[in-house]
C-alpha cells in the first residue's frame, strides 16, 4: 500500500467539499457542548493503531484516554505522545479494571484477528462501548458471540469499516444502489501487494489471524461488492493460489481467487494477495460503468465513470471514521447497520463461505 505518513500530510483534515450529503446521510447533528469529546481506549498498540490515534488526534470528537498492551516499551511512548495518564495504562492481565474507569468511553480493538473475540467481550462486560477492527472475527459463529456480547451488556457495536465514510467509495455505493447507470451485472474487486514476509508476522499464523489474504485484505473486495449491489451473495465458488513462497506461508494462504453470485443475477469476481500489487473497483452496468483505482488502500483514490472524472476530497480516513462513529455515541443514538457489528457478521459469512468453496472446489451457498 501506498504511504500513508507522507500521504496523509498533504491531505485535508476533514472533509470540507460540497457534494457529499450522501456519505454521512444517517450522520446525526452533534447537539452537545462543543469540548464534550468521546473518549477512547485502544487495545493492541501495532502499526494500524498509530494511525488510529494520529486520525484522533486531530479529531473534533474523539481523544486518546487509555491504551491496552502487553509491551513495556510502548508504555513512554504511548503516555508521552497522547499525554496519557500513568492510571490509564493497561496490560492484558488487568484489562478487565477499566470496567471502573469512567474516562474510557468506547474501547476500540486492534488486536490480531483471533483476539476479536476475547477482548470485544471483556469490553462489552467492563460496560463499554466497542468499536474491533476489520475482519471482525475468524468466523461468523464468533463474530455472532460479539454481537450477543454486546447487546446483553447494553453497549453499542462497530466495526471499523473506513471506507464507509470516504467520499469516492462511497459514490461507488450510490452510482450501484441508485442504479445510476442502470443495473450491476458485474463487479471486479482487487486488493494485493508484494511483501516479504516477516516470519514472526501474526499475520502469518493461523492461531491469531484466522487465514491469510482473504482475512486480511478480501474482507474489503467483499465488501465493495456488497455496498456496490446493495445485496447480500447467495453462492460463491473460489481457488487457492498461486501460492509461490511456501516456506512462509505454511499456515494461510498466500492468495486466492472467488467469484461470488447475487440475488439479481450479478457476479463478482474477486482476488486478494500478499504477492502482487493491485488497488481496483470495476462495475459494469447496462448503461456504462464506474470504477476505482487505487479504490481501497490509504489513498490518494481516483476514479471515472462513463459519465466523466470523479472529483471529491482526499480524508483523513480514520478522523473522518472516528468523529462520525462518535457523534452516535456522544448523542446516544443507535448505529445504522451498515457500520455495526452485524455487518461484520454478513462479512464473516462469506468468508465461511469462500473457505469452504476453496478447500471443497464446489460452489457452496452463503
Amino acid at each position: 500500500m501506498p504511504d500513508r505518513r507522507n500521504f496523509i500530510k498533504n491531505v485535508g483534515l476533514g472533509i470540507g467539499a460540497l457534494g457529499l450529503s450522501n456519505v454521512f446521510a444517517n450522520s446525526p447533528e452533534l447537539d452537545i457542548p462543543k469540548d464534550k469529546k468521546l473518549k477512547v481506549a485502544l487495545v493492541g498498540l501495532g502499526r494500524y493503531a498509530s494511525y488510529l490515534a494520529e486520525g484522533i488526534a486531530v479529531s473534533k470528537y474523539c481523544e486518546v484516554t487509555a491504551i491496552v498492551t502487553g509491551t513495556p516499551a510502548k508504555e513512554d511512548i504511548w503516555r508521552k505522545e497522547y499525554a496519557i495518564p500513568a492510571g490509564n495504562i493497561y496490560n492484558y492481565q488487568n484489562f478487565d479494571e477499566i470496567a471502573k474507569n469512567i474516562e474510557v468511553d468506547v474501547i476500540y480493538i486492534v488486536l490480531p484477528n483471533a483476539m476479536h473475540k476475547e477482548y470485544a467481550i471483556r469490553a462489552a462486560r467492563a460496560g463499554k462501548h466497542v468499536i474491533v477492527e476489520k475482519p471482525m472475527a475468524t468466523t461468523a459463529a464468533d463474530a455472532m458471540e460479539i454481537i450477543d456480547a454486546c447487546k446483553k451488556a447494553n453497549v453499542q457495536l462497530a466495526v471499523g469499516y473506513r471506507l464507509h465514510f470516504e467520499p469516492y467509495n462511497m459514490e461507488m455505493k450510490r452510482l450501484g444502489q441508485e442504479k445510476i447507470l442502470g443495473q450491476v451485472r458485474h463487479v471486479q474487486a482487487s486488493l494485493g501487494y508484494r511483501t516479504i514476509p516477516d516470519l514472526n508476522d501474526w499475520h502469518l499464523k493461523k492461531s491469531l489471524s484466522g487465514g491469510g489474504a482473504l482475512q486480511n485484505l478480501g474482507v474489503y473486495c467483499i465488501q465493495a461488492a456488497r455496498y456496490i449491489t446493495g445485496e447480500e451473495p447467495v453462492s460463491v465458488t473460489a481457488q487457492f493460489g498461486p501460492n509461490e513462497h511456501l516456506a512462509e506461508y505454511k499456515e494461510v494462504e498466500e492468495s486466492i481467487h472467488w467469484q461470488m453470485e447475487f440475488p439479481s443475477g450479478a457476479v463478482a469476481t474477486c482476488s486478494s494477495s500478499y504477492n502482487y500489487g493491485i488497488d481496483r473497483l470495476y462495475a459494469a452496468a447496462d448503461d456504462g460503468f464506474f470504477e476505482l483505482s487505487p479504490a481501497i488502500s490509504y489513498g490518494p483514490f481516483r476514479g471515472r465513470s462513463s459519465n466523466g472524472e470523479m472529483d471529491f476530497p482526499q480524508i483523513n480516513q480514520q478522523q473522518t471514521q472516528m468523529d462520525e462513529l462518535a457523534k452516535f455515541l456522544l448523542n446516544n443514538k443507535p448505529y445504522p447497520e451498515h457500520i455495526s457489528g452485524i455487518e461484520g457478521y454478513k462479512d464473516m459469512k462469506v468468508i465461511d463461505a469462500v473457505y469452504k468453496a476453496a478447500e471443497s472446489g464446489k460452489r457452496e451457498s452463503v
